[in-house]
């Protein structure tokens, strides 16, 4: 009987087979295509490549680029990180694919500070972010708004030169200076206030608000192991971070609160526009649901903390870079300030109408731009769905970083890189800065490019201008020029890169400059 089935199997053999046969062939044709990802450099068990990322991470991730290729995929934690060190890859992601990359990834500490992500910076993509870019691009930073300000960008100019001339024989301290112009210009546009004058408005402990929003901008460079690996949430929260990221985001809303009330009290004639800030715009669109939706107060305040915070530092750090760089290269100097005395007659001060017969002085902004962006690394974004970059794959919900330091010093884009030559600018193709030229990008590009670059160049090139036509630069005898980046933050992942400038001489007046703390 056992041996009787022998046949009976040995005839279901073939059928067998065949099956077997038929389930490989099914299961390869239906198997997805393998994926292609960008190279990696190894990476370690739970950290990934975080052991990778030095002091500088722009420099830390030039050096992998130059081994791994201008497209790499890293690993902070688990998470997967694109990041592209190259015109062309910049190209695809902020223009080719630019929808595809509008994302902000998840960053609790950011949102706790902006009202939940209700900013134009750390919002995500949608048609909320949509809206608050238009009436940042449409209301508040529009052509015709920044030019409004062109009278308190002027004045607190002067103020300076003043200041400076005042001296004397005395130590300056220019870096410091700088700070105080940019600070107060953007005071009086989003406030309608001085920075010394919102210096004791709000901090619940009686603090003033740039102590405050200092320590902020400290914390949103914390790296939060919590947004990499959610299960690890918990050590922020030991740690003591998320408690003091809660109290300042409670003071900082204090003193926006106040400001919002302020102008809410000032009695304003009906059309009157004379004399508006960021705040009177924004209220003025609330009441009259300019965009279709309303405008609720917290994204107001959130408004204006943007507008401040990204305006201040970055604006201040470029200006300081440009002198740095300009001390370093005296002819350049020489040269730059003969095309501003040239048009400007010594007694009079440089006004924004001149800065358009300079064209040498936006080069020399241009050039150290590419040295030096202001925030080297551009803040992240992050994947929305899955798509092929040069050929690689990328999954969704990748972060991306796009390194605007190491673009500036491709060699494939620009001919010796390392070299300040603001003569490159002035001869063949033009370049800009303003985000439809990858190969210099310092603020960004695209849907996530910055909406404020109009308002930073009037106040980088006004306040080069006065400065070197006013003044005759150099060191004191037997002082040498030291220059370094730095990170203000030891704790930030990605950090603006500042100057460190030693003791200056000015016709009859020593300047010294002290850094400012790093931007977002």
């Amino acid at each position: 009987m056992h041996f009787s089935l022998y046949p009976f199997i040995f005839s279901l053999l073939p059928l067998f087979l065949f099956l077997v046969f038929l389930r490989k062939w099914l299961s390869i044709t239906t198997r997805p295509p393998r994926k292609n990802p960008p190279p990696s450099p190894r990476k370690l068990p739970l950290i990934g490549n975080l052991h990778q990322i030095g002091p500088f991470p722009h420099r830390s991730l030039h050096s992998l680029s130059q081994a791994h290729g201008p497209l790499m995929l890293l690993h902070f934690a688990a998470a997967p990180v694109l990041v592209a060190s190259s015109t062309a890859a910049a190209r695809d992601i902020m223009k080719t694919h630019d929808l595809i990359f509008s994302n902000r990834p998840k960053s609790t500490i950011a949102e706790k500070i902006s009202y939940g992500a209700k900013d134009v910076l750390f919002s995500p993509y949608g048609e909320y972010w949509r809206q608050m870019k238009s009436i940042c691009v449409l209301q508040v930073l529009s052509n015709k708004r920044v030019q409004s300000f062109r009278d308190v960008r002027e004045e607190e100019m002067a103020l300076i030169i003043e200041k400076i001339s005042d001296s004397g024989s005395e130590v300056v301290n220019l870096s410091k200076l700088i700070v105080e112009l940019t600070a107060n210009v953007v005071c009086r546009a989003a406030f309608g206030l001085k920075y010394d004058g919102v210096g004791g408005r709000g901090g619940g402990a009686g603090r003033g608000f740039k102590e405050v929003l200092g320590e902020v901008m400290e914390l949103i460079g914390v790296f939060d192991i919590g947004d990499f690996v959610p299960w690890l949430k918990w050590v922020n929260r030991v740690n003591g971070v998320y408690g003091r990221v809660e109290r300042l985001a409670k003071e900082l809303d204090e003193f926006l609160e106040g400001v919002v009330e302020e102008h809410e009290g000032r009695e304003r004639k009906v059309g009157e526009e004379g004399g508006q800030d960021f705040v009177d715009v924004l209220l003025e669109i609330q009441r009259e649901n300019v965009v279709g939706i309303p405008l609720q107060r917290d994204s107001i305040k959130a408004l204006i903390l943007d507008i401040f915070a990204a305006g201040t530092d970055t604006t201040s750090t470029i200006i300081e870079w440009v002198m740095t760089e300009l001390l370093k290269h005296p002819q350049a100097m020489k040269k730059l300030q003969a095309e501003v005395r040239l048009i400007v007659h010594s007694n009079q001060p440089v006004t924004e109408d001149d800065l358009d017969q300079m064209p040498y002085l936006k080069a020399v902004i241009k050039e150290t731009l590419r040295l030096h962006p202001p925030i080297p690394i551009i803040v992240p974004r992050e994947s929305t769905k899955d798509v092929q970059v040069k050929g690689y794959d990328i999954a969704a919900g990748t972060r991306v970083l796009v390194n605007a330091w190491a673009i500036g010093q491709d060699s494939a884009s620009w001919d010796e890189p390392e070299e300040f030559r603001p003569e490159r600018f002035l001869n063949g193709r033009s370049i800009d800065f303003r985000g439809h030229d990858f190969e210099l990008i310092p603020f960004g590009a695209g849907r996530r490019g910055c909406p404020g670059i109009q308002f930073a160049a009037v106040v980088d090139e006004l306040a080069v201008a006065n400065l070197v036509h006013k003044f005759d630069f150099a060191l004191p005898d037997g002082v040498e020029l030291d220059v370094h980046e730095f990170r203000a933050y030891r704790s930030r992942a990605i950090t603006s890169a500042d100057p460190c400038v030693m003791p200056l001489r000015k016709t009859s007046t020593t300047c010294s400059g002290d850094v400012p703390k790093s931007g977002i």
